[in-house]
């Protein structure tokens, strides 16, 4: 089932991570081994949590790097969904005559 309108995972780790131990986005981009710049982006929603970010948080977390994906996921999906109308797409379908052609072939 998917989740209405989930957050960004940086959203999650500043509310769940950061700001319960009151640990500073300097002193936690040191402790992941990233650039405060790259943490940064990651906390205020301009970039996504990546499969290493999801390695690196769930090793300084102890959280699984899974469950960064998957919200990860969460979130693009739902952002995408938000823009299916404007996707130029159509259905693919087999006909029949192909359908029974390979049948009998």
């Amino acid at each position: 089932m998917q989740m209405f309108n989930p957050p960004h995972p940086g959203e999650v780790l500043k509310a769940l991570c950061l700001e319960p131990v009151g640990i500073s986005v300097t002193a936690t981009a040191k402790a992941l081994g990233v650039s405060r710049k790259t943490l940064s982006s990651i906390l205020n929603g301009r970039s996504g949590v990546s499969p290493e970010m999801a390695i690196r948080l769930s090793i300084a977390f102890d959280t699984s790097a899974e469950s960064w994906l998957n919200q990860q996921l969460h979130y693009d999906l739902w952002r995408a969904e938000e823009r299916r109308s404007e996707l130029n797409v159509q259905k693919v379908v087999a006909s029949l005559s192909q359908t029974n052609q390979r049948i009998t072939s």
